[in-house]
């Protein structure tokens, strides 16, 4: 949990797609993200209303009925990174010193020099950042080592990459540096004079659908050959935590739907396809939500997990089971920081189109109500989007609440509204927990109708009140809290047949 203004901020939310969220508790995380993970279903065949079970699987299979989950990193967690990076050799972070030590002085020589090469690192960057403004790929060419062949490559990619985005603005600006940081062996084979190991800022704000710059701290190497400084790398020491630009990765195609933008590195995938989806998701959200939000949604798509890894700046395997990822792409939290949709291309493909269109309805309910830095609860977070996600796609009760049925027939009926640690990943209840958040907001709704739901989910967000979700069900739906689970208990066992 995070503290914001009053009251406390949700530091995960969860979503399955009967009903399923992983939010561990804890330290905070890297960022602002949101997780959907795909349980042991595949939707290849679903259709609205309809989420049967394929009859050839396995018992272990039918355990689940969830597409997918989602988790939630709010505000609080954005210095993660930083402080991640500034375990690296090179602190970003350090106010004074190469060895990264705020506070501590350098002998006046070595000052000298961090400043000598502080200047001349960021007239490569400044070169860099005109050449794609002005769209000069021999003015950007020309800053790379031309001795760094492989790196000759990345470089090319990247400058087209960087032209196929709507860019409104692009800066690279220099942060710190370590001398020491590169092996022996690596500056023998940089060769020239003198090279160093410096991180570097990146931003980028993506015209008509960024309120800000994205921004992310990456790892540059210089090299000095006859008195030319040049960079000779954008991938060396990244550590964990740090995350990697979508357009470094490699070569992108990008599709713009009339609400979404789709940024893939699979040269395999239709990005159009995936826009059409994202841009129905967009809509259903605006019917439930409102329009009074951006109406705009960006999309990644990586061509494997590895890639995707490098985005969210995970260790590997970190989301084998994961089908797509909302982060916030801002190494510190901030109002209306942009918000991406990452998808794990694997899972995220055998979702099947009404799987996808599922999740990403339930993704983009999160981006509108910018529930990244909501104080709201993890129950309500999770459950309204989940509401949104199947008022666009219908589905049976028997198939999305399949494991709250089974354990309320069972005689095991919830006795409140699922805590937080009800939402974490390790969580034995998971699929409960997210399916009763689900239905305790689907209770609203039919009781006191979709536009009370959305009231009462408002003022929660906005109350700045340590009390503010029992002020929201005074004053918008005339009830308590108490009152509010003792007929939310009745309605799952009516719905269960108990």
């Amino acid at each position: 949990m995070a503290p914001r203004s009053a009251k406390p901020v949700s530091d995960q939310t969860t979503i399955l797609i009967p009903a399923q969220h992983a939010a561990g508790g804890g330290a905070p995380l890297l960022g602002n993200l949101k997780l959907t993970k795909l349980s042991n279903l595949k939707l290849s065949n679903l259709k609205p209303g309809n989420l049967r079970l394929p009859a050839n699987l396995s018992p272990v299979l039918l355990k689940r009925v969830a597409l997918g989950m989602a988790v939630v990193v709010v505000a609080g967690a954005g210095y993660a990174g930083l402080r991640n990076v500034a375990n690296a050799p090179a602190d970003p972070g350090g106010a004074h010193g190469h060895n990264g030590v705020p506070g501590q002085s350098q002998p006046p020589d070595e000052a000298a020099e961090g400043v000598r090469r502080a200047v001349e690192g960021e007239a490569v960057l400044q070169r860099m950042a005109d050449a794609v403004k002005t769209d000069s790929r021999g003015t950007f060419m020309s800053t790379i080592d031309p001795q760094a062949k492989a790196f000759d490559d990345q470089a090319r990619t990247v400058f087209n990459n960087l032209g196929k985005l709507p860019l409104a603005t692009f800066q690279l600006r220099y942060v710190s540096d370590d001398p020491g940081a590169l092996e022996p062996d690596r500056k023998s084979a940089l060769g020239g004079t003198e090279s160093w190991l410096a991180q570097v800022e990146v931003s980028w704000q993506l015209t008509g659908y960024d309120a800000k710059p994205a921004r992310e701290t990456m790892p540059v190497t210089f090299v000095t050959r006859a008195g030319t400084t040049y960079a000779a790398s954008f991938s060396e020491r990244f550590v964990a935590g740090q995350r990697r630009p979508i357009w470094a990765l490699g070569a992108i195609d990008v599709a713009k739907g009339t609400h979404s933008l789709v940024i893939s590195l699979n040269s395999q995938a239709n990005a159009d396809d995936y826009a059409a989806v994202a841009d129905k998701a967009v809509e259903s959200v605006s019917k439930v939500w409102g329009k009074n939000w951006r109406q705009k949604t960006v999309i990644y798509l990586p061509s494997k997990q590895a890639e995707m890894e490098s985005v969210l700046g995970a260790q590997p395997g970190t989301y084998t089971q994961i089908a797509a990822v909302t982060m916030a792409e801002l190494d510190t939290p901030q109002a209306g920081a942009p918000v991406r949709i990452v998808a794990n291309p694997k899972l995220f493909d055998e979702l099947g189109k009404q799987g996808r269109r599922i999740v990403l309805t339930h993704e983009t309910t999160h981006v509108a109500s910018t529930a990244t830095a909501s104080p709201v609860p993890l129950w309500l977070a999770e459950g309204f989007a989940d509401y949104v996600a199947f008022t666009a796609v219908s589905v049976q009760d028997e198939s999305a609440a399949k494991e709250l049925f089974k354990s309320i027939r069972a005689g095991k009926v919830p006795k409140g509204l699922p805590p937080p640690d009800a939402f974490s990943a390790s969580s034995t209840d998971l699929a409960q927990s997210y399916e009763a958040a689900w239905l305790a907001c689907r209770l609203i709704g039919e009781r006191d109708g979709q536009a009370k739901l959305v009231k009462f989910y408002r003022a929660v967000h906005t109350s700045k009140s340590p009390t503010g979700l029992a002020d929201a069900f005074r004053t918008v739906l005339g009830t308590t809290e108490q009152e509010f689970v003792a007929d939310w208990q009745k309605y799952l066992q009516r719905l269960a047949g108990v």
